[in-house]
């Protein structure tokens, strides 16, 4: 990956909420779902896995205190939302499922948690939505809201679901 500063259209010096705005706003602008059935789709999910690793590698580099890294450093994961580093592997795992597209290992995966806290509630929802289980997702989305009402990333997945049935996050 080239610097993970001018995928993101921002200087090095951005302040940590400035970092956030870009990537939301890349990310709102090449998410996958706003190119269904669109000739560019498969541009658009390039676009926005090189936007997550870029939002990614800043993360990471500004958590550990380090200046800009090479490509060679940068993370392999595709997440849409929040980073989820310093997470639970298996949630990863689980995130990288539904982004590839691949809901059956979603399912199976949140299938071995043996907890369901807030952030499994939340995936669960969105295999439910990918699955055409609108009333069932709307639930567990509600759910993760109830369970981590400060959680910005479950609430923005409510209320774009209460508004539009066909959105997908992660």
């Amino acid at each position: 990956m080239s610097d993970p500063y001018k995928v993101l259209n921002i200087s090095p010096n951005a302040s940590d909420d400035d970092v956030k705005h870009a990537y939301r706003e890349l990310a709102r602008k090449y998410h996958p779902d706003n190119y269904l059935n669109n000739p560019l789709a498969d541009l658009a999910q390039e676009k926005m896995k090189e936007i997550n690793e870029a939002y990614d590698q800043i993360q990471k580099q500004r958590k550990s205190g380090s200046a800009y890294q090479s490509a060679q450093s940068a993370s392999g994961g595709y997440h849409y939302g929040y980073s989820t580093s310093g997470s639970d592997p298996l949630m990863d795992r689980i995130r990288m499922a539904i982004n590839r597209g691949d809901i059956t290992q979603a399912e199976r995966l949140l299938g071995e948690v043996p907890a369901h806290n807030a952030q499994w509630h939340f995936l669960m929802g969105i295999v439910c939505s990918r699955r055409g289980w609108m009333d069932d997702a709307r639930r567990y989305l509600k759910t993760a809201c109830d369970m981590d009402p400060t959680n910005e990333e479950y609430r923005s997945a409510l209320n774009m679901f209460a508004a539009n049935q066909s959105y997908r996050p992660v």
